[in-house]
C-alpha cells in the first residue's frame, strides 16, 4: 500500500462534517488526511437546509460523484488510501476499479448494482429513495423518524436528536437509483488494490448480510486481490459517530499496517 494520504469520502445526507472525529483521529497517526465534500457540499449544514428544494441537488448523480474524486485524488501527489462511508463505500470501490487508490476501506458500503437483499429493513429504510412514483429529480429531505430508523436505531433519543440537527441534509434521488444501474456496477473479476469491507450488525438501511454478499462477490470471481470483511455487533449504520467508533477507527489503522 505504502501510502500516507488518506481521502475520506461521506455518504448520502452528509457533507464531510460526518468525519469529524476521524481525522485528527488519523492525522495523529502520521497521515495527511482530507475529507472533500460531494458536489455541491461545500456549505454549511443549516444553508444546505435552507436551500431545500435545491433543483441543482435533484441532477446529481452518481457519476458526478465518482468523477469528482478520481479528479481530486488524480491531483494528489501520490495514490491514497480511501475511507467511505454507506455510498460513499460503493464510491470507493468504484475508485478501485479505477486503479486510482492504494487501498481502499468501504464502510457499510451502499451495494453495487445487482448485490442485492430482500431484508425488510433494507427495503424499508431505501424505499423513499427509489420509489417509482416519485420522480428521480425531486431531492429528498429526510424526516427525523426515518434518521433514526435507517442510521441510528439503537441509539439514545438525545443522541439520536443530535446527530440528526448536527449532520442530517438534503439528498439527490438520482445518486441511489444510479447505484443501480450501469454506474453503480463493479467488475468483481477486476485486480483490485487492497479493499476492506465494514459492516454493523445492528445497520438497518445496509445490513450486514448484505455487505457480506457484497464481500462475496469478490471471493466468487476468483480474483487475487486482497479484499477481507469485518463485522461489528451492535453497530448502527452511523458507525463512523456511534459512541466506541475510535474500536472501528483502530481495526482500520490495523489493517493498514497489514496491508502495506
Amino acid at each position: 500500500m505504502q501510502s500516507k494520504t488518506i481521502v475520506f469520502i461521506h455518504g448520502m445526507f452528509m457533507t464531510a462534517l460526518c468525519w469529524e472525529k476521524w481525522l485528527p483521529y488519523f492525522q495523529g497517526q502520521g497521515y495527511t488526511c482530507l475529507a472533500p465534500n460531494w458536489p455541491g457540499r461545500d456549505k454549511p449544514v443549516e444553508e444546505l437546509r435552507r436551500d431545500y428544494p435545491d433543483g441543482g441537488l435533484g441532477q446529481l448523480g452518481l457519476a458526478d460523484v465518482v468523477d469528482h474524486f478520481e479528479k481530486i485524488i488524480r491531483a494528489l501527489p501520490e495514490k491514497p488510501v480511501l475511507i467511505g462511508h454507506s455510498m460513499g463505500g460503493l464510491v470507493t470501490q468504484l475508485l478501485l476499479q479505477r486503479d486510482v487508490a492504494a487501498a481502499g476501506v468501504a464502510i457499510d458500503s451502499a451495494p453495487p448494482a445487482g448485490v442485492f437483499t430482500p431484508s425488510w429493513s433494507f427495503l424499508k429504510a431505501n424505499f423513499p429513495m427509489i420509489n417509482p412514483f416519485v420522480s428521480g429529480s425531486t431531492p429528498r429531505s429526510m424526516p427525523f423518524a426515518d434518521f433514526q430508523y435507517a442510521f441510528v436505531n439503537t441509539l439514545p433519543l438525545a443522541e439520536q436528536q443530535g446527530d440528526y440537527q448536527r449532520y442530517v441534509i438534503p439528498e439527490s434521488r438520482k445518486v441511489p437509483r444510479d447505484s443501480l444501474i450501469s454506474a453503480g456496477a463493479i467488475d468483481f473479476k477486476k485486480e483490485h488494490a487492497p479493499l476492506l469491507l465494514i459492516a454493523g450488525a445492528a445497520d438497518h438501511i445496509i445490513p450486514a448480510g448484505l455487505n457480506k454478499i457484497n464481500y462475496e462477490k469478490y471471493h466468487a470471481s476468483a480474483a487475487q486481490s486482497r479484499t477481507d470483511f469485518k463485522e461489528f455487533p451492535g453497530r448502527v449504520h452511523f458507525i463512523i459517530g456511534q459512541t466506541g467508533w475510535e474500536e472501528v477507527a483502530g481495526f482500520v489503522a490495523g489493517w493498514f499496517s497489514a496491508a502495506n
